[in-house]
């Protein structure tokens, strides 16, 4: 199997797919300006207690205060309050007292995990926090203070001392020599938890990513005693490498980005992580966007909407809510098969329960699933159901249960929910109504194209640019020898290129300069209106 990562680096949002054999398997988006991201620490402010709850509600400076359960205090938050009181605490003389050192403490015994909040934490105390899971729909970020450094290898935790070893690792001996070697380089007061990366690893790599997290650790100590509170004091340091961390695998046969500055920084880090593999990640730099050429943007259409289609006509219908998705089974055309109900129903499942576990890959859904089956009679057939569901779900990364199918033919699914679930409207509004129900005629489009450029060129001065319109207006106005592309570059001059863009609905445009910047057309609407009128004029002229 061929997997390759696609990273579209665009001026709002990054986004990476991963495809197999060229099929969509996975799809990451992240704005470039996004803030309350997992793993990023924060130096907060709690503003209320609630023992109903047995929370606290923590300022972070969301415009939603964050959510503390007393359960997210971890059970060494008695050697984290206590380190937290040094460190913020003032001398004699009015100025800061000695930075703590960590490695030099005694750590305090565990809190009680039937504890109540109201005994460790008091209204106004400032805290260092973690977000555990971004904020979705009208709720805050959640919050842990059990702080964790994530690495490629290993995961540092302060504050505790036990070593984990990941249970992907089988084999007993490389369990004993991971142990024995982490517990020779870790520092006192210092967990470790071992990834299954880190499995044939050798002692100086290892010890490289452990110094590494602990200068995160350092660094983010020394800001907050400087910083104002609330504010962010550790993030990651290119959000990108962070995306590609959990994904990335050596099984990877290319990765592709479109833009230099990134590719770089990929580069750097498949280097630091599987040096041999560094030569995988090349620079895309055709003017055509980098996930039509992939045929990415094609099976973005196909897959995001409320109906999917697999194979032998049959097909699945998603519904999301707040804190639910129903997925219901529909073999479609597939019924006229001449097998019996049975086995019709059963190959039916079989085919659908392999679309659905890509879905909540490719959609990135969490919370509780409830998917519709066709109804089987057989026990052996719904057992074989639960089993091939159990088996491909086995390598989705998000932690996940399933049960088996009820006696109505429901199967029940829940999936670690980190992230908002990625919803990729399908549907296109015109750009030329706004939903309004009429637009201007499509024949005169192309004039208005071409007031567009007149504009660009002639008032902005803009003249190295990409016009990106519809594949079937980029056909129009490249059609036979004497084009209108080629009329429009005789006229105007410049070194500008019309392109197509699968993304785009049908009358719609952009414009990106030579450093693939969108350029946002100034007064763009009074303009449309302006090339309308010029454009009906025209047609007048013509009739005439």
């Amino acid at each position: 199997m061929k997997s390759e990562l696609i990273v579209d680096v665009q001026p709002r949002e990054v986004s990476i797919a991963l495809l197999e054999d060229g099929r969509l398997v996975s799809l990451q988006k992240e704005s470039r300006n996004i803030a309350y991201a997992v793993g990023d620490i924060y130096v907060a402010k709690v503003k209320k207690l609630m023992p109903g709850l047995n929370a606290a509600f923590v300022n972070v400076g969301y415009e939603k205060d964050a959510f503390l359960h007393y359960l997210d205090l971890g059970p060494h938050f008695s050697s984290y309050s206590e380190f937290m009181k040094q460190l913020l605490a003032d001398d004699k003389k009015g100025g800061k007292a000695p930075m703590p050192d960590i490695t030099k403490m005694k750590l305090l015994p565990d809190i009680d995990k039937h504890g109540t909040v109201t005994e460790q934490l008091n209204s106004g105390d400032e805290l260092m926090v973690q977000i555990v899971k971004e904020p979705i729909s009208s709720k805050g970020p959640r919050l842990t203070t059990e702080i964790s450094f994530t690495g490629r290898y290993m995961v540092l935790i302060p504050f505790g001392d036990k070593i984990s070893i990941s249970q992907k690792i089988k084999t007993t001996g490389e369990k004993l020599r991971l142990r024995h070697l982490i517990e020779s380089i870790k520092p006192k007061n210092f967990g470790v938890i071992v990834r299954t990366s880190a499995e044939g690893k050798s002692v100086a790599e290892l010890n490289h990513e452990l110094k590494t997290l602990q200068k995160c650790w350092d660094d983010s100590i020394a800001k907050i005693r400087s910083a104002q509170v609330p504010s962010l004091v550790f993030e990651e340091e290119s959000r990108i490498v962070g995306m590609l961390r959990d994904i990335f695998s050596p099984t990877f046969e290319d990765i592709h980005v479109n833009d230099p500055e990134v590719m770089e920084q990929i580069r750097k880090y498949v280097s630091l992580i599987a040096p041999e593999k560094s030569d995988i990640v090349t620079l895309y730099n055709k003017p055509e966007p980098i996930f039509d050429h992939f045929n990415i943007t094609r099976q973005i259409k196909s897959s995001f909407g409320k109906t999917v289609s697999f194979k032998s006509g049959a097909y699945i219908i998603i519904e999301h809510t707040e804190a639910l998705h129903v997925i219901d089974v529909n073999s479609g055309n597939r019924a006229k098969a001449g097998t019996d109900q049975e086995t019709n129903a059963l190959d039916v499942n079989i085919r659908a329960a392999d679309e659905i576990a890509r879905q909540l890959r490719l959609r990135d859904m969490g919370g509780i699933i409830v998917v519709d089956f066709i109804d089987m009679n057989k026990v052996e057939h719904r057992q074989a159901l639960y089993d091939h569901m159990r088996q491909i779900m086995a390598n989705d990364r998000a932690r996940h249960n399933i049960l088996p199918l009820s006696k109505f033919g429901l199967m029940q699914i829940t999936r670690q929910r980190v992230r908002p679930a990625l919803d990729i409207v399908t549907t296109e509004t015109c750009p030329s109504c706004y939903g309004k129900g009429e637009v201007q005629p499509s024949l005169l489009f192309t004039d208005t194209l071409k007031d567009k450029l007149q504009y660009l060129i002639g008032e902005l001065k803009v003249k190295d640019f990409v016009l990106y319109v519809h594949p079937y207006v980029d056909a129009y106005v490249k059609k036979g020898i004497l084009s209108l592309y080629r009329k429009w570059r005789m006229e105007f001059g410049g070194k500008f290129k019309i392109m197509a863009d699968e993304s785009l609905a049908y009358l719609q445009y952009k414009v990106l300069d030579k450093n693939r910047n969108e350029i946002d057309l100034k007064e763009e609407k009074d303009l449309d209106k302006t090339s309308t009128v010029k454009s009906k004029n025209k047609a007048k002229n013509r009739a005439s």
